[in-house]
């Protein structure tokens, strides 16, 4: 099984387009050591030439051009791309889908909470359907063993769909009012390998059934959105703490730090980066922090090979 990390940032991007925080006023003028990434979004292969695309970031079309395997040039007009999954119906995860509206109908993928917030909350499948059209396929979303599904093309692999505390978005319904399926984390176990990946750009809390996930993975590929509950408040930029927003910080007690220092994956990646987390300088002692507790910064292009 391959991984390309196609998008590593959080909403925005990084450097966020209108921001001039820290990293990103620092990475514009080259004073601080880091790179520039687009909205997360990562692609999964059995073959190498036929892709499940996780999450449509806004930046698909820059990523597909910075990715030539999603390019395989089968035909007049072709893509890499078999289908399409999503975690959840945030803007940074869907608004993507408008830019494959050229192509052929889109096999995707998701819950029937994140099905209704795309029919309903944020329309894009109604406008969708002026053009290529969806294939909606529904995952099933307790966890178990039977809620295991195959994807076409993406032969031996075998995924599960895992609900997570997080938050639908700002136009759901369920904004204040959560069910299972707003957002999924998603276990990739490779059939022919054993091994397996864990995927989960938005994570607010590790629930047991999310925890027991975590264990099986081989690598963790989880939320790296903040680095402290008040990022957004002590910059100035929100009201909102973390938790509000849907994302387990890293640090303190009870972070992801902790978290995944109790997890025996030999590969742990934070993806899904706010500009303002002070982990995209790489010289910072949060950086380094990272470091000696063996996590690694996912970047726009990272390959991982299970």
């Amino acid at each position: 099984m391959k991984i390309i990390v196609l998008g590593s940032a959080a909403g925005g991007g990084y450097p966020q387009w209108n921001c001039n925080c820290h990293n990103c006023d620092g990475l514009r003028k080259g004073t601080i050591r880091s790179r520039a990434r687009t909205q997360s979004s990562i692609a999964i292969s059995a073959n190498g030439s036929d892709w499940l695309l996780v999450n449509a970031s806004p930046d698909i079309l820059t990523q597909i051009r910075a990715t030539p395997a999603l390019q395989p040039a089968r035909a007049a007009r072709d893509s890499g791309i078999a289908a399409v999954l999503l975690m959840d119906a945030q803007v940074d995860h869907v608004t993507g889908l408008m830019m494959l509206r050229e192509g052929k109908r889109i096999p995707l993928y998701c819950s029937a909470a994140v099905r209704q917030d795309l029919r309903h909350g944020f329309p894009l499948a109604r406008v969708l359907s002026h053009y290529c059209g969806v294939q909606w396929n529904e995952l099933p979303v307790d966890g178990g063993d039977h809620a295991s599904f195959f994807v076409p093309q993406l032969d031996g692999i075998r995924f599960t769909a895992v609900p997570l505390d997080s938050k639908a978005p700002p136009y759901s319904p369920h904004r204040d009012r959560p069910v299972a399926g707003d957002n999924i984390g998603l276990l990739a176990h490779d059939l022919i390998t054993g091994k397996k990946l864990f995927y989960a750009p938005g994570l607010g809390g590790i629930a047991p059934m999310t925890a027991a996930a975590m264990r099986e993975a081989d690598c963790l590929l989880v939320d790296g959105t903040f680095w402290t509950e008040d990022e957004m408040i002590a910059q100035g930029f929100s009201s909102k703490p973390a938790a509000a927003m849907g994302h387990l910080p890293q640090s303190g007690a009870g972070g992801m730090i902790e978290a995944l220092d109790g997890m025996p994956a030999s590969r742990k990646v934070l993806i899904h980066i706010n500009n303002t987390n002070p982990i995209l300088d790489e010289d910072s002692p949060q950086h380094a922090t990272l470091r000696r507790h063996g996590i690694e910064v996912a970047y726009d292009g990272m390959e991982i090979l299970l």
